[in-house]
C-alpha cells in the first residue's frame, strides 16, 4: 500500500551551515496510521515537520504525498495537498490571530482553499467547533475570551474544518497544564479514530507519544537512529540514545 506521506532519503540544511540539519531521513506513514517524531531540542523534528508541510524543500531526497513527489511550485498540486494535510501548532496563544473572531479563524482554510465563502462556511465552522467540544456561539467571540485548552481546541477545529486526511501536530499539548493536556490528548485520539485521520506528531512527552502514536521515530542530531512500533521503541529501546531518552522520563518513587 502506498504511504500517505513519505520522506525518501531527505536531507536539509540552512545556508551557511557546514553540516545538514537533517540527513538521509527515510520515513513513511500509511493511511489512518500514527507516527511520532521524538528527540531532544535540535534533533531536527520541527525541520522534518516543515518538510512534510511543504514549507521547506529538501536539498536531497524527496517528500511524497500519495506516492507523488511534492512540487512546491505546482500550485494545483499544492492546493490538493493543503486540503489533505493540515497542522496544529504548539502555542495556542500565538497561533490564533487575536484581532479576528473565532469563526473567521476556523473558516480560513475553507476560504483560502476556495471551498467556501464566509457565508457558506458558517455551518461547517459550527460543526467543527462542536466536534472539538465548543459551542457554536464561540464563533462570534475572540481568542482572548478562551482558556489555553479552549484555544488549542479552536486550533484543532481550524485544522479539521476542511476534513483533511492527515493531521500534523507540533507539540500540540506542551503549552498546556497537566489536566488540560489529558483532555486535548483524548480529543485528538477521538478525532483520529472517528475520522480515520493519519497523524504525524512531534513531541518531547513520551507519555503523549505512547497514548497517541502506533509508531515512533527517534532523531539524534539530524539523523534517524531508531524507528518501529511505539511499544517496542519505548518499551525495549535498541539504540543507546533512545534508552537515555526513556530513562530521563521522571518516575514516581515506589
Amino acid at each position: 500500500m502506498t504511504p500517505v506521506l513519505e520522506l525518501d532519503g531527505v536531507s536539509f540544511g540552512y545556508g551557511g551551515r557546514t553540516s545538514p540539519v537533517v540527513e538521509d531521513i527515510s520515513l513513511a506513514v500509511g493511511a489512518g496510521r500514527s507516527l511520532a517524531l521524538v528527540g531532544e531540542s535540535g534533533a531536527g523534528k520541527t525541520t522534518l515537520l516543515r518538510l512534510l508541510l511543504g514549507l521547506a524543500r529538501p536539498v536531497a531526497g524527496a517528500v511524497r504525498f500519495d506516492g507523488e513527489e511534492l512540487r512546491t511550485r505546482d500550485r494545483e498540486q499544492m492546493r490538493r495537498f493543503r486540503r489533505g494535510v493540515q497542522c496544529v501548532f504548539q502555542d495556542p496563544y500565538s497561533s490564533l490571530d487575536p484581532r479576528r473572531r473565532v469563526g473567521a479563524i476556523v473558516s480560513e482554510p475553507l476560504r483560502s482553499l476556495g471551498l467556501d465563502t464566509r457565508a457558506t462556511a458558517a455551518p461547517k465552522v459550527a460543526r467543527a467547533l462542536e466536534g472539538v467540544g465548543l459551542p457554536a456561539d464561540a464563533a462570534g467571540r475572540y481568542p482572548h475570551e478562551f482558556s489555553g485548552g479552549q484555544r488549542q481546541r479552536i486550533a484543532i477545529a481550524r485544522a479539521t474544518v476542511c476534513d483533511p486526511r492527515v493531521l500534523l501536530a507540533d507539540e500540540p499539548v506542551s503549552a498546556l497544564d497537566v489536566t488540560t493536556r489529558v483532555k486535548v490528548v483524548d480529543l485528538i485520539e477521538e478525532l483520529k479514530e472517528e475520522r480515520g485521520l493519519t497523524l504525524v506528531m512531534v513531541s518531547h512527552d513520551l507519555s503523549v507519544v505512547a497514548s497517541l502514536c502506533e509508531h515512533t521515530a527517534v532523531l539524534e542530531r539530524g539523523r534517524l537512529v531508531e524507528q518501529g512500533r511505539t511499544a517496542q521503541v519505548l518499551g525495549a529501546p535498541a539504540h543507546p540514545y533512545t534508552r537515555r531518552l526513556v530513562e530521563s522520563v521522571p518516575r514516581l518513587p515506589v
